[in-house]
């Protein structure tokens, strides 16, 4: 532990005033149930997690349907890990291969596949129901633009990306 967390665990803790607790609230049960309100009907009409979703849709969007692993977590919001699973399941159903970037050996590329593409198209049409029943529709434009710069300024980066 480093000298500041080590600090910082004998500090008394700042507690939440009634705007901060209801912020903070409100965001973490967003986090907690948004996913599985926006993975269930991917699971239900096509066998996808969100994550997963996610994962062929970035793919699906580059150029040539092909984008190096690491940039590809950072898009999904997620571990390199975590992508390491999700593209080796994916590779098994047919839907992505992977290749060393011949730019760069250092470096794996993922490429979405013409079965891999299907998948996604039948599904992205699910998805944006959901995306759109569950969080666009009830925002307007001022609020759409206040989500997306709270997004921005929340922006997590994961540890393996640092």
């Amino acid at each position: 532990m480093s000298g500041t967390e080590e600090h910082e665990d004998h500090e008394e803790p700042r507690w939440l005033d009634e705007q901060e607790k209801a912020a903070w609230t409100g965001l973490i049960s967003l986090v907690l149930l948004l996913p599985g309100k926006l993975e269930t009907p991917l699971r239900q009409q096509h066998g996808l997690t969100l994550f997963e979703y996610l994962v062929l849709s970035h793919l699906s969007e580059a150029p040539r349907r092909t984008l190096r692993m690491g940039e590809l977590a950072f898009l999904a919001s997620g571990s390199l890990s975590r992508l390491s699973n999700v593209v080796k399941r994916c590779e098994q159903r047919g839907w992505v291969v992977r290749t060393p970037d011949p730019a760069d050996g250092r470096y794996t590329l993922a490429e979405l596949t013409d079965a891999g593409f299907d998948i996604v198209h039948r599904a992205a049409p699910t998805h944006l129901r959901s995306v759109r029943r569950i969080v666009l529709d009830s925002l307007n434009a001022t609020d759409q633009k206040a989500l997306t710069r709270i997004a921005h300024k929340l922006r997590i980066v994961p540890d393996d990306f640092l």
